[in-house]
């Protein structure tokens, strides 16, 4: 992920990556060759720190190193942009609230599903009333497995914060940010069904889920309903979402990378005089060829900059990352303890 930061950012105009911090050798060789030579290099992180020479850090460490790194980072006093999860636990983002409640600068949290063209229109049009009172939400994901990562860190739930933390915080927050309210009951069913099961690691076999439904109820009698299975991979579309309305519905597919496609459609479908509305978004190549996110990647960025430039508050905040991860650790726990999950416990 750390990758698809600097394409985005080597194809955004006034903005540049001035240094990088690994301590793998081959993730700091593959990020070196994607970078000037003016760069510097670090594999230690008091050495950046101390060197000052970024007015932002981005953080796309391994999801149970955040915690240790945002304590450290906060000394800095400048920008920060988290990857998702904001941290592996509730626990560890309440900390990090707390360790954060004076900082001056922008910590925004890397929710980059929220700007997928398609995806951001249909917000846009939920919120402007075209479908009525939103009633329901559904989000399905089918997509490829977990890609091998750094170590194989990704393969245990004590690392990621378990599959409901890590892959579908995006989709809690989604959900938050569409029906505008929040979460009084979870409840969940998943398993690992297909992936993983014949890896060992030092003996271990991966525990990461890979399929689930989860039922999330909101304050404002709103329920949100998420579809995720990741042995899906050979699907047209890796993302689809619909919101129903009392007098309408509007509904968005996002293609998955590999179909290659740079277009999706946002329907409009009103119970009146069966109106329909079909509006074609497309993606620039090039936009679409710096990551992996249907070009979401780069308007994350682009928003960060501006909030940067104006000093306006994130449109992604601390608060927001750290609800997303309550969400999936209350699935997570609905589905390990077969019962449905009051938020107050969190």
């Amino acid at each position: 992920m750390g990758q698809e930061h600097i394409h985005n950012i080597n194809i955004i105009d006034n903005a540049e990556v001035v240094a990088i911090c690994d301590t793998n050798e081959d993730s700091t060789n593959q990020a070196r060759s994607l970078i000037n030579d003016t760069a510097k290099i670090y594999n230690n992180l008091e050495d950046l720190i101390n060197n000052n020479i970024a007015d932002a850090y981005i953080i796309a460490t391994p999801n149970f190193t955040h915690i240790d790194i945002l304590e450290k980072i906060l000394k800095t006093n400048k920008h920060l942009l988290v990857e998702k999860p904001l941290c592996t636990t509730t626990e560890d983002c309440k900390k990090f609230d707390l360790l954060s409640k004076n900082y001056s600068k922008i910590i925004w949290t890397g929710m980059q599903y929220r700007y997928m063209p398609p995806v951001k229109q249909l917000i846009d049009e939920v919120h402007n009333n075209v479908i009525g009172k939103i009633k329901m939400l559904s989000i399905r994901e089918h997509r490829f497995p977990f890609l091998n990562k750094v170590d194989d860190w990704n393969r245990f739930a004590i690392n990621t914060g378990g599959t409901l933390v890590e892959k579908c915080c995006h989709f809690f927050d989604l959900m938050r940010l569409v029906i505008q309210s929040e979460p009084v009951k979870v409840y969940a069913s998943g398993n690992q069904a297909v992936n993983h099961l014949m890896e060992k690691y030092d003996g271990k076999t991966p525990d990461i889920m890979d399929n689930a439904f989860v039922i999330v109820d909101f304050e404002n009698g709103v329920r949100g309903l998420l579809d995720l299975c990741m042995f899906a991979e050979n699907s047209d579309y890796q993302e689809e979402i619909v919101a129903v309305g009392d007098i309408g519905k509007i509904e968005t597919f996002v293609p998955s990378h590999a179909s290659g496609k740079d277009s999706s459609e946002v329907r409009i479908g009103l119970r009146k005089d069966n109106f329909v509305k079909r509006d074609l978004v497309k993606v620039d190549k090039k936009i679409l060829a710096a990551g992996h996110h249907h070009g979401s990647t780069y308007f994350e960025h682009l928003a960060f900059i501006n909030a940067i430039h104006n000093n306006t508050a994130p449109e992604v905040s601390l608060r927001d990352g750290l609800m997303s991860v309550a969400i999936g650790e209350a699935a997570e726990l609905s589905i390990k303890e077969n019962r449905i999950v009051d938020f107050n416990e969190f």
